[in-house]
């Protein structure tokens, strides 16, 4: 069981990219779902985080207004839709279960550069 993430790739400042993380191996309906992500040098911090029936989302500060969290249960998948793009969104980007975390994927390089 595992999460897999794709989608991501380099934007220029102020662009967008759509992230995906579908769940390989179990049904990842029953479970809250979030974004983590992690820059150079730093740790991974949670980003963005939606409940099993999409009717409770929650971002960090830093991404609130910019980013938007969603799901299709149906596609065993969760979504970031990321728009204004800042270059200290700039990190690798991962999807997990709240702890206890299955295994980390192998993530999504995001960059923002111009």
């Amino acid at each position: 069981a595992q999460f897999v993430e794709s989608g991501g790739g380099l934007a220029q400042p102020g662009g967008s990219l759509t992230l995906s993380c579908t769940a390989s191996g179990f049904s990842a309906d029953r479970y809250t779902i979030g974004w983590f992500r992690q820059a150079p040098g730093e740790m991974r911090v949670g980003v963005s985080c939606i409940d099993s029936g999409a009717h409770r989302t929650f971002y960090r500060k830093s991404v609130t207004g910019r980013f938007t969290i969603s799901r299709d249960n149906a596609k065993n998948t969760v979504y970031l839709q990321m728009n204004s793009l800042k270059p200290e969104d700039t990190a690798v980007y991962y999807c997990n279960k709240p702890l206890p975390h299955l295994p980390w994927g192998p993530g999504t390089q995001v960059t923002v550069s111009s």
